[in-house]
């Protein structure tokens, strides 16, 4: 079981590029970036964790862009993996979108981890021209559209949301035929009949609680759906809690993420290779 390091990005505090040195120098596996391209003012979507249109942090609205995030990172590291927990790609256009990660991917030397995000704000989906209702179709559809980009040498697409003709895109990801798709979403039925479909594996939510049932839920749904191998499974964690961790490891969780306060660079540094030292992590 691996272990990372999740940093609810904004535009104060800690750079992302130099949490994420840090963490790789403590011998973490992994950084994770969130998305929000914006926070419409009025909105009618209840945050999952308040369950109102109250936001519990400001840095929502004051989120940095992942990818751009995760390039300053690639510049100054050599091993750890970035990735999302989440980005949002219905809100992009899926060529360009494409492109990015793809150069990402070229650039770092196949690093990049694409945890997704089906958008619990449906106001800001909404602004970005994404049916509520179609949300998980236009996704299903964009990834489906990015990896034919990212592993054809004349890609097409034709979909109800995304549709274009032969086409040359180059680079490719180092990752083929794409590199990891993540879902982080509720454990539910539903979403892990998604993911057996169209993803390799799952991310927990903040308020997921216990996990135990819905990862044999997941296992079970992708051998029936006849995938090869096991399910990706990346946990949210706060403080290490070592009976859940051995738990999780014997379960076929692959890694979990833990995230950290909005410090300064020395005590983040500090933080890190404390909690290193205690999951037994050797950098």
């Amino acid at each position: 079981m691996e272990y990372g390091i999740v940093q609810f990005t904004s535009d104060r505090g800690l750079a992302p590029a130099v949490a994420a040195k840090a963490a790789e120098e403590a011998g973490f596996d992994s950084f994770w970036v969130p998305e929000h391209t914006h926070i419409p003012v009025k909105r009618e979507a209840a945050h999952p964790g308040t369950g109102t249109g109250e936001l519990p942090d400001d840095r929502y609205s004051r989120t940095l862009d992942p990818w751009v995030a995760l390039s300053t990172i690639a510049a100054v590291t050599s091993r750890i993996r970035l990735a999302t927990a989440v980005a949002l790609p219905v809100e992009h256009d899926p060529i360009t979108l494409a492109k990015t990660i793809a150069t990402l991917d070229h650039l770092s030397g196949g690093r990049v981890s694409l945890g997704a995000g089906f958008g619990w704000n449906i106001d800001e989906l909404t602004h970005h021209g994404v049916p509520k209702a179609k949300r998980r179709t236009v996704l299903r559809e964009y990834l489906e559209a990015m990896e034919q980009l990212w592993s054809q040498q004349e890609a097409e697409y034709h979909g109800d949301h995304v549709d274009f003709g032969p086409s040359w895109a180059w680079p490719k990801p180092v990752q083929q035929p794409r590199p990891p798709v993540l879902i982080g979403a509720g454990g539910t039925e539903k979403t892990f009949s998604w993911i057996a479909r169209s993803a390799d594996g799952w991310i927990t939510t903040p308020t997921e609680g216990e996990i135990d049932d819905k990862v044999a839920l997941l296992q079970r749904t992708w051998k029936e759906a006849g995938r090869e191998g096991e399910p990706q499974i990346v946990a949210l964690s706060g403080k290490p809690d070592f009976d859940a961790l051995a738990r999780w490891e014997q379960l076929g969780v692959t890694e979990v993420l833990f995230g950290f306060p909005e410090k300064g660079e020395q005590w983040v540094a500090e933080y890190f290779h404390r909690l290193a030292g205690k999951l037994g992590i050797t950098p």
